[in-house]
């Protein structure tokens, strides 16, 4: 009943085409690897604790206040990336009342209501870390998660263009090969891992205190490097043996060009976090490797998404005589 109520409310909206559910379905994958970005900012400026509690920013206040103790420009910060989660949520919320407004097939309404669901998952997260004084492994749970949004948010973008009509997706690839791009999917996870371990070692614990230092991971730091380097040589290997495959197969254009993408996306990676490991870790290259982690995910993603297919989705949406869109 209350569903129905939200559709009758939701109806009241205009009729979202394609191009419109997929802009929407876009900026939700930017959003989501965006405030990935924004929590590595957070990290290397030390701002960690800018907003020493949750979900307050202050004992009594959602804004910051004017302590001595706690730094302006850290309280900027790490407050600026708690009002960016505002976006994140009305992203997500835009692109289920596009779905829903569209009557969409219940495969893409279930990933589109994963975005706002995750959300708050992640804003669970940041609160867990932040109250217990931003241990290395919550921190490192924040970013995996985030990265697990992008994978669904880039599904969600490839389902939107599928058609509706379609009784079923159909494979574009051998079977092998799609298991072979789901493997490469868990080498990912591996390096996004293992990095994140390294992070846990690494110089930006995401605040400076000297009365109450973060702790740390108690593991050396080059021998977690030499890990997530291994992990990412295995990722590698297993797309470029990816790429031999699927021209062996005669594989549609669309999977072979993606994986293009993705294969230039992670050389560029590699070479900044070549940089960041022979120049110290300097705290802009954080970032850099955050988006650039994101962007990896994206791809694989996208990768995946192409070894099945139910046909393109029709340009826009027409309704039946009940409002029910239909042909999308």
């Amino acid at each position: 009943m209350l569903y129905r109520a939200f559709l009758r409310v939701v109806d009241l909206l205009p009729l979202p085409s394609l191009r419109v559910q997929r802009v929407l379905a876009f900026i939700a994958i930017l959003t989501q690897g965006g405030i990935a970005v924004t929590g590595a900012v957070v990290r290397v400026t030390g701002s960690g604790l800018g907003c020493p509690t949750w979900p307050q920013c202050f004992p009594g206040s959602f804004t910051p206040v004017g302590v001595s103790e706690v730094p302006v420009l850290h309280q900027a910060v790490e407050f600026g990336n708690r009002l960016l989660a505002f976006v994140v949520v009305i992203s997500a919320a835009a692109v289920v009342l596009g779905v829903v407004r569209a009557r969409r097939r219940q495969e893409v309404l279930l990933f589109a209501w994963l975005m706002p669901l995750g959300t708050v998952v992640q804003a669970v997260i940041g609160g867990f870390t932040v109250l217990t004084g931003l241990l290395w492994w919550t921190v490192a749970v924040h970013l995996v998660v985030s990265m697990g949004m992008v994978w669904l948010a880039t599904l969600l973008y490839a389902k939107i263009g599928e058609s509706d009509t379609a009784p079923e997706s159909t494979p574009t690839v051998p079977a092998a090969l799609r298991a072979l791009t789901g493997l490469s999917a868990l080498a990912l996870t591996g390096v996004l891992v293992a990095g994140t371990m390294v992070t846990g070692a690494g110089p930006h614990a995401g605040d400076k205190s000297i009365e109450e230092p973060v702790p740390r991971l108690g593991i050396e730091i080059v021998t977690l490097v030499h890990a997530h380097s291994q992990f990412l040589i295995g990722y590698l290997a297993l797309l470029i043996g990816l790429g031999f495959a699927l021209y062996a197969v005669g594989a549609p254009q669309v999977v072979k060009r993606r994986l293009h993408v993705l294969i230039a996306l992670v050389l560029a990676q590699s070479l900044i976090g070549l940089v960041q490991y022979f120049t110290g870790v300097p705290a802009v290259l954080v970032a850099f490797h955050v988006a650039g982690a994101g962007a990896c995910t994206a791809a694989t993603a996208a990768v995946w998404a192409a070894c099945r297919t139910r046909g393109p989705a029709a340009a826009a949406p027409t309704q039946n005589t009940e409002g029910v869109a239909v042909g999308s």
